[in-house]
């Protein structure tokens, strides 16, 4: 048993076998998840102050718009939105979904580096110093993107209470509305992140920088569509504020691994 998790030195040629492979991956696939069983700790810990954040939204929405709109979700006496359970265990395990997508957002930044490290091998040596920049740019992108969920969340509240019709009360179950929080929230850090795969795209030869501006036409179509089916609400708050930095970073991506390409041949050329 020792002998499969002890990390043997790499070949003279720099490749390695399909044993080594299913170790290497084994091994990160178990530092992946102590980093997420920690971070998941850490919210169940917090996790009263975490759900007061998560219905922060709603609780805004209510406070601004008239009273009875958020029905019996929203007690005026002691100003705060009551999420509702329907079964025994609802709130058991909407605390452990919590905690658990809790954990993977905190280990973010370990999933990511192991993500590059084991296709570290693909790349040239040269191209190995980008990690930092791959893991950096990833966590940036992601917490940007599910910011601006957050911050649309009381938008899109809104717009689907204003469309469930007159004479609707308002009861949210907190399993319905913590997966409408979490939804949002990966789908935005997702779709942000978006661009630094495409970066990598480029980077080891994938796709180049002139197929993904021929294909500009195609991708702003592709990406209002993408953001309109992953945007649970289906509110156009949340899909304008999606598509649009969505569009502005495949740009920004192109412009990126063109700087890069370039960089590469003349590092080779000169080699």
């Amino acid at each position: 048993m020792k002998k499969f998790w002890r990390r043997r030195p790499p070949n003279p040629d720099g490749t390695m076998s399909l044993t080594d492979h299913l170790r290497e991956l084994r091994s990160r696939i178990v530092s992946s998840t102590l980093a997420v069983a920690v971070g998941a700790v850490v919210v169940l810990i917090v996790y009263n102050q975490v759900l007061r954040w998560l219905t922060g939204p709603y609780l805004d929405l209510c406070r601004r718009r008239e009273p009875g709109f958020c029905g019996l979700s929203y007690d005026v006496d002691l100003d705060q939105v009551n999420l509702f359970t329907m079964d025994p265990v609802e709130g058991f395990t909407t605390r452990m979904r919590i905690a658990t997508y809790g954990g993977i957002v905190l280990a973010l930044p370990v999933l990511l580096w192991h993500v590059w490290r084991f296709v570290v091998p693909a790349l040239k040596r040269n191209e190995r110093r980008y990690a930092v920049g791959f893991v950096g740019s990833s966590v940036i992108l992601f917490g940007v993107g599910g910011a601006i969920a957050y911050s649309t969340l009381s938008k899109a509240i809104e717009f689907l209470i204003d469309w469930s019709g007159d004479g609707v009360d308002q009861v949210f179950r907190v399993s319905s509305y913590i997966r409408l929080v979490t939804v949002m929230v990966v789908a935005f850090g997702v779709g942000f992140t978006v661009p630094v795969f495409l970066v990598f795209l480029q980077l080891v030869g994938v796709l180049s920088p002139r197929q993904l501006l021929g294909a500009w036409r195609y991708a702003v179509v592709g990406v209002v569509f993408i953001a309109a089916a992953i945007t649970p609400s289906g509110d156009p708050y949340s899909l304008a504020s999606l598509s649009v930095p969505m569009i502005v970073l495949y740009f920004a991506a192109i412009g990126i691994g063109k700087v890069l390409t370039v960089r590469r041949r003349r590092v080779e050329s000169s080699a």
